[in-house]
């Protein structure tokens, strides 16, 4: 190994253990996946002199030893199990345990070129927090469903109502203490109204794309599309010319984009409403002139907080503005 090789770390994470490797060294350490077990774990790969960890994302286990490891001032990489996984193709290796998939792991944090600075470590509690406030959303939802389906029925009706309003309430309270508490953070306040000022993107909306979109500001136009998953990509081979499609991104951003978009290009956003209608005009669906605005939105407010201010829609149009804010 030449001498400037980084030497990196994988991690395999599950609720009890984490099982680690090294590409420097055949042996390999698994500890438990607590406060204790993570001390070990720094002292362990300073011993190896690890200069980067790579760690699948597994639905919130990897989160406590994420914050351990860059708290202690390693450079940490959240892998996305699909780019774990295509490696696994790519080396054509089929075996996989948790000592394999460790080692795996450790290749791919290897071959990684570039590596994105970590996002503020403010934002985890509120990443949290916002979790919870969108499970209840979806709560909300199957319980509207459960109400259709027993609409011949009063008092489950009654039932239904009474429980979507109790966790509608919950769900308002909790917006407000999760605003509040960004709010006690001048700098993310400022963020905030920056997001919020163009036209189309409410309070939750906003709270979404500075929580799950830390870069927001610091990105191309296109990486940004790309990042939240409603960048248009080619399928094309040869004499075939493909329809274009979106892939990939962070889901419930992407969710929370495309659920603005339709409020906005239908009323709050004037520059979105004539997009969406030249889209329809010339031919595009419903459904792909949403994803189209949906970009033109995330595109908007990462050009916003690049410039530092506010949304002025005279700078884009001289066509006047619908609202100052949706809801």
């Amino acid at each position: 190994m030449s001498k400037h090789s980084i030497v990196c770390a994988g991690i395999d994470t599950s609720k009890d253990k984490l099982d680690v490797a090294v590409t420097s060294v055949c042996t390999q350490l698994q500890v438990k996946n607590t406060a204790a077990g993570h001390a070990k774990l720094s002292t362990w790969l300073r011993k190896h002199e690890v200069e980067r960890v790579g760690i699948e994302a597994t639905g919130g286990y990897e989160q406590a030893v994420v914050t351990h490891l860059r708290r202690d001032g390693f450079v940490v990489i959240v892998l996305q199990p699909a780019q774990v996984h295509a490696y696994r193709r790519f080396r054509l290796q089929w075996a996989k345990n948790d000592k394999i998939d460790a080692a795996l792991i450790a290749a791919v944090t290897a071959a990684m070129k570039t590596v994105r600075p970590p996002p503020d470590p403010r934002l985890q509690p509120f990443a949290a927090d916002l979790t919870v406030i969108e499970q209840i959303t979806e709560d909300i939802a199957r319980l509207k469903t459960r109400r259709a389906a027993g609409s011949c029925d009063a008092r489950s009706r009654a039932f239904w109502k009474q429980e979507i309003a109790r966790l509608k309430g919950i769900e308002r309270k909790l917006l407000k203490e999760l605003e509040a508490a960004i709010r006690a953070h001048d700098d993310l306040a400022r963020l905030l109204d920056l997001i919020r000022s163009v036209d189309g993107v409410g309070l939750r909306t906003a709270l979404i794309i500075l929580i799950r979109m830390p870069e927001i500001g610091r990105l191309t136009r296109n990486v940004a599309a790309a990042l939240v998953g409603v960048a248009p990509y080619d399928s094309d081979s040869g004499n075939h010319v493909g329809q274009r499609h979106i892939a990939g991104g962070r889901h419930r951003l992407r969710r929370a984009l495309y659920a603005a978009a339709l409020p906005a290009a239908f009323r709050w956003n004037a520059q979105l409403v004539a997009f969406y209608r030249r889209l329809t005009a010339a031919g595009k669906t419903h459904k792909e002139a949403l994803v189209a605005c949906a970009r033109k939105l995330i595109i908007y407010v990462n050009t916003v907080v690049a410039r530092g201010t506010p949304w002025r829609v005279h700078e884009v149009s001289n066509q006047p503005s619908l609202h100052p804010n949706a809801t």
